[in-house]
């Protein structure tokens, strides 16, 4: 069996943004997709398992760190593993290489496995499949999930409605328009800036019709013990996803400094 998936990846102009580099979004997309294929040659195809057994993957956390974005015209390297369940959790790395096959970006991710009738977390030895892990190769620890204090004072930045172009076939606001929606709540002097990393928590889901109240919070210099060699360039803030009455869709974390 495949320990390990390895995909290369184009950068067109549609993948890009404003700067020429590869879009957030897509990038998790292109995660996304390679996890999937990889844990269909595994053995555990992701139409079988929601049409034959109702159950499917969901991503829970994300905390990814680059070096720089991949650029336009850039062919890169995604490499994936499996590292197998802790309790419920499914953990999952990634790396990005260069056309010289150097690193130039990481993630760990969390997973879990959902009944999709019940709505309901299940337990790992619930898969009906074997599927092989990789013990020998790790990004890092089990990622944590992004914590905003309580006492952080955030600020309403705007208000987003689910529509149904951001919904996919698990019935839900897909993970990677998440990013998406955090970088739409920066600012143009900080859209400007380089993205170092990008770690974000998915609490509920959000489903056609929702309606999202986009809060951030800028975090000052110093504060953050997780920042990635933090320089008087770097900028962090923290943006959550609530509805009204303020329980939280998904809480993120996202780290920029000057180009």
């Amino acid at each position: 069996m495949k320990q390990r998936w390895t995909e290369e990846h184009y950068i067109h102009s549609d993948n890009c943004d404003f700067k020429r580099v590869c879009k957030l979004s897509t990038l998790l997309e292109w995660m996304q997709r390679a996890g999937d294929a990889h844990i269909a040659a595994l053995g555990a195809p992701i139409d079988e398992m929601m049409q034959q057994h109702g159950m499917a993957w969901m991503l829970t956390t994300i905390d990814l760190e680059l070096i720089r974005m991949p650029e336009y015209g850039e062919t890169i390297t995604l490499v994936t593993w499996n590292k197998g369940a802790k309790g419920v959790q499914w953990l999952r790395d990634f790396r990005v290489y260069n056309a010289k096959e150097e690193t130039i970006g990481q993630a760990r991710t969390v997973w879990i496995l959902v009944d999709l009738n019940k709505r309901r977390i299940l337990r790992a030895s619930a898969l009906p499949y074997v599927v092989e892990a990789n013990e020998e190769d790790s990004v890092g620890d089990i990622p944590e999930r992004v914590n905003i204090a309580d006492d952080v004072e955030l600020e309403h930045t705007y208000t987003l409605q689910v529509r149904q172009s951001s919904i996919d076939m698990n019935g839900h606001l897909n993970n990677a328009r998440f990013a998406d929606i955090c970088l739409d709540a920066l600012t143009p002097p900080e859209l400007e800036q380089r993205l170092v990393r990008f770690r974000i928590s998915y609490l509920q889901e959000a489903v056609l019709g929702d309606e999202i109240q986009i809060h951030r919070a800028q975090i000052p210099n110093g504060e953050n013990e997780n920042a990635l060699n933090i320089t008087d360039l770097t900028t962090e803030c923290f943006i959550t996803g609530q509805t009204v009455e303020g329980k939280r869709y998904f809480d993120a974390y996202v780290q920029l400094t000057a180009v």
